[in-house]
C-alpha cells in the first residue's frame, strides 16, 4: 500500500488511463465523506460512467442507478439518479471550488446531494457556497483530464473501481 497520510479518508479511482488519488475531507463535510466511502466499500460506483463531462468544467459521475457500464447504462437516464441511500443535508463551507476538488452534485435542492460527484477541471468559484466541497485530487490529476467529454459522451469513460485507500 503507498503511503496515504490518511488512508481512511483516502479515495483512489482507477481509470483507464491510471489511478487517481483522492483526499477526503472529513473535518469539513463529515456525511458525504461517509457517504462516498460507504459507496466505494459497497462498489456502487465501480463501472460508473462519467456521464456529464464538460471541458474546462467538470466531469460529473457518480449515479449508481443510471450510469454503471455493466448492468444498465442509460445515456437518457444517466444523471437523473443517485444510490438507495437518503439524500444528504448540503455542508457547505469557505473551501473554493478549485481546480482537482471534488463537489458534490444535486438538484436545485441544496439538500439532494446522494452519491454523485464532480471533479472541477478549473478554478469555478462561481460554485462556493452552492456545492459541497468534500474532497480534492491529490494525484492523477493527468487521467482526469483525459475524460472523454460530452453531455453525455458518446463513449464515456467510467470509474473502472472506486476504493478506500485503507481497505486497498
Amino acid at each position: 500500500m503507498a503511503d496515504y497520510k490518511d488512508p481512511e479518508n483516502t479515495i483512489i479511482i482507477t481509470l483507464k488511463d491510471g489511478p487517481v488519488v483522492i483526499e477526503l475531507l472529513n473535518d469539513v463535510a463529515p456525511k458525504h465523506v461517509e457517504r462516498m466511502k460507504e459507496l466505494a466499500r459497497a462498489g456502487a460506483y465501480d463501472n460508473v460512467a462519467f456521464h456529464r463531462v464538460i471541458d474546462g468544467f467538470m466531469a460529473q459521475t457518480g449515479d449508481v442507478q443510471n450510469a454503471n457500464m455493466e448492468k444498465d447504462y442509460n445515456p437518457g437516464r444517466a444523471g437523473t439518479g443517485g444510490s438507495d441511500k437518503p439524500d444528504l443535508e448540503a455542508e457547505f463551507s469557505k473551501l473554493p471550488h478549485d481546480r482537482g476538488t471534488i463537489g458534490a452534485a444535486r438538484s436545485a435542492s441544496p439538500n439532494s446531494a446522494n452519491s454523485q460527484f464532480f471533479i472541477n477541471f478549473g478554478d469555478n468559484h462561481f460554485l462556493n457556497g452552492q456545492y459541497t466541497v468534500y474532497g480534492r485530487v491529490v494525484s492523477g490529476m493527468e487521467h482526469v483530464d483525459k475524460i472523454q467529454r460530452g453531455e453525455p459522451p458518446v463513449n464515456p469513460d467510467r470509474m473502472i473501481s472506486v476504493k478506500v485507500a485503507a481497505d486497498a
